[in-house]
């Protein structure tokens, strides 16, 4: 991959003669938050969550991003390459222009033609988001084959990849959080509620009921689909859940057995590896 020689190229520090470790800012964008991770080599320096806006420009995700940089000691002009996986595509213009400003770089977007070093045996290859594929190479590289990745997002996905390392597809169900919406939208005598695990199984008032409800409706969605999974696809290596809802639902299910949150950086930093140079 080779840099881009605009934006910020002027204002570049030297590198150091015989440095090794390479600056990886790696970029995992969501519809509802974008996640953006700093690797030094093998070592995650620092993580930081901002909502995911389409109104935003680059300028103004930089003007947020700066900041919590520079709190961390990080150069952002330092960086030795960016790398992108976003299920926005309005995003990818001010992502392109945020990184270039800001970090001297022309980002590397996981799309088609991209190398990740598995076989996709979807029926269109094409249609699987990027996340999708990211956190199943990380998995695969994490936990070994066959896994299943649970991404606890606007959606919940279910990723499988087979024995033989080839991600053969998935699940995509609405997320809890769309979900509650969706029953203080439309019944309007009940109330608004934080969704998160309720002191009991039977709640003694409305708000109660509804958390009970949401909760573990969500969690029987959830281990009933991981229960047919795990029956079909011998040998599972491992459950493993990563996203904003994922430590709450891993807390009431009976098969997720990982929580990784930072699981897509991982996965980012890996396709790096592969497409380096």
């Amino acid at each position: 991959m080779s840099a881009a020689r605009s934006g910020g190229e002027g204002r570049r520090r030297a590198r150091q003669p015989g440095a090794r470790e390479e600056l990886l800012v790696l970029v995992d964008v969501g519809n509802t938050n974008t996640v953006f991770g700093v690797y030094r080599g093998d070592r995650l320096l620092d993580s930081f969550r901002l909502s995911t806006d389409t109104e935003r420009t680059g300028d103004e995700y930089g003007s947020l991003l700066l900041p919590l940089f520079t709190r961390q000691g990080i150069d952002p002009l330092a960086a030795d390459a960016v790398v992108i996986s976003s299920v926005v595509p309005p995003l990818h213009l001010t992502l392109d222009h945020l990184s270039q400003r800001y970090f001297g770089r022309r980002p590397l977007f996981v799309e088609p033609g991209v190398r990740t070093g598995m076989p996709i045996r979807y029926d269109n290859p094409l249609e699987v988001g990027a996340d999708r594929v990211v956190n199943s190479v990380a998995a695969r590289e994490r936990y070994g084959a066959p896994v299943i990745v649970v991404d606890f997002g606007t959606a919940t996905t279910f990723d499988v990849v087979n024995a033989a390392g080839e991600y053969v597809g998935g699940i995509i169900a609405p997320g809890i959080s769309i979900s509650a919406e969706a029953l203080f939208t439309h019944a309007s005598r009940l109330i608004r509620v934080d969704v998160r695990k309720p002191d009991e199984l039977v709640g003694k008032n409305t708000a109660g009921a509804i958390q009970a409800g949401i909760f573990y409706g969500y969690v029987g969605l959830v281990d009933g689909i991981l229960e047919r999974l795990l029956a079909e696809i011998p040998g599972v290596k491992m459950v493993v859940a990563t996203g904003g809802q994922a430590d709450l639902i891993a807390s009431g299910s009976k098969y997720i057995r990982e929580v990784d949150p930072l699981l897509t950086l991982f996965g980012l930093k890996l396709i790096y590896e592969r497409n380096r140079g």
